[in-house]
């Protein structure tokens, strides 16, 4: 339960994650048959359009901190807010594909950034105690920022495409209000007591570059690579191409949102039920099977299952391999490593999106981005079973 006086700390993260990728991501990812229908674009082109965001998520992942720095992490979050707005009304209405890539440019940069800082400086002010418990309902704005996607676009699409990407400039403005409201109330950092513990994590740390890591961290980049499918071109997908229409399409939206809601919820009773190896190999698993089920389970309850399923595991994969590297490497690496971790997967995003709609712009199909997902998640599943065999800390 959320005390009142922690309300200023769920907020701050919870707004960052639900402007950053629930809106600045996931929105467009509603959008796309509707362009497509109204004459903006070509399906070629919102496929490429799609991949401008992740090309900008890598961009702004690597530059958050830096920001932070020079900036003040609480400066950068409104700006970051007010940017994704900004691109939102700049899409409001038809333009050449090249301005239109900037402004979804832009709204990956602030996105991810939104995504870095918002729920890093609200948990560094949470008390230790409460950290577990706060943490993982900061990034149920991902999944709500979908669900809103999946109710805004159809509902505001009645009237017309400018008047879907208005609506979404107006939450993200009042989440621009809310979040910086909240976020000038944080407290300091919370202090870290000085416990055996603590004295015990001040010994020298162990080996960055294990071998069990760098199996962790190859798996996480595979995840990068094989949710694109379902993040960027599941709507299009179910839309266009097997020609359910747009109302089936926002409902199977609304699905893989509420999904994103439970995620980070679920791994945290996972791992703790069986352990941070059991449930990172088994999420994994669980993943690739999501990914490649609309091939073989194409009906109404094949394609909630996998919406709901991929949902789940998009915030809370992130959760659930931090927490791995975390017992791998303890607190003091753990840091440093997840930086890594976080600029390869956001890589190997960019490098997915433009990939994959390649091929669809080779095939006119978005069938065979789902073969890619399911066996990048396979990959990355056999990678973390070795990790656990070979846990007898070779270092690279």
């Amino acid at each position: 339960m959320i005390q009142r006086s922690e309300l200023p700390l769920f907020f701050t993260g919870f707004l960052a994650t639900l402007s950053g990728v629930g809106l600045a991501r996931f929105a467009y990812t509603a959008l796309m048959p509707q362009m497509v229908l109204a004459g903006w674009f070509t399906g070629e082109q919102v496929a490429y359009l799609g991949a401008a965001n992740l090309l900008g998520y890598l961009i702004g992942a690597l530059a958050a901190a830096p920001l932070a720095d020079r900036l003040g992490a609480v400066r950068v979050l409104v700006l970051c807010w007010a940017a994704v707005a900004l691109s939102f009304m700049g899409c409001s209405f038809a333009q050449p594909m090249p301005v239109f890539f900037v402004w979804r440019l832009i709204s990956g940069m602030a996105g991810a950034t939104l995504m870095v800082l918002g729920p890093s400086i609200a948990t560094a002010a949470t008390p230790l105690a409460r950290r577990a418990a706060l943490g993982p309902l900061m990034f149920c704005g991902i999944g709500v920022g979908a669900l809103l996607s999946a109710t805004l676009v159809p509902s505001l699409a009645l009237q017309s495409l400018g008047a879907v990407w208005w609506g979404l400039a107006l939450v993200c403005v009042a989440a621009l209000w809310g979040g910086w409201r909240c976020a000038r109330l944080l407290p300091a950092p919370a202090p870290i007591a000085v416990t055996p513990q603590a004295l015990a994590s001040a010994l020298p740390a162990p080996a960055l570059w294990t071998l069990p890591v760098v199996l962790v961290l190859l798996a996480y980049v595979t995840d990068g690579f094989g949710f694109v499918p379902h993040t960027v071109f599941w709507v299009d997908y179910l839309a266009r191409e097997l020609h359910l229409g747009a109302s089936y399409a926002s409902t199977q939206w609304a699905i893989f949102g509420l999904g994103a809601v439970a995620g980070p919820l679920c791994a945290s009773l996972c791992a703790t039920r069986w352990g941070w190896w059991r449930t990172t190999a088994g999420a994994y698993a669980l993943k690739a099977a999501a990914i490649g089920l609309p091939l073989v389970w194409a009906d109404f309850a094949g394609h909630a299952v996998s919406g709901f399923v991929v949902g789940a595991l998009s915030p809370g994969m992130a959760a659930i391999t931090s927490g791995y590297v975390m017992q791998l490497l303890g607190p003091a690496q753990h840091k440093k490593m997840w930086g890594y971790a976080t600029a390869a997967f956001a890589l190997l995003q960019a490098t997915a999106g433009y990939f994959m709609a390649y091929l669809y712009a080779s095939t006119g199909s978005y069938h065979s981005l789902f073969i890619w997902g399911c066996a990048a998640l396979s990959l990355g599943m056999v990678l973390i079973v070795f990790s656990k065999q070979k846990a007898a800390s070779t270092t690279v």
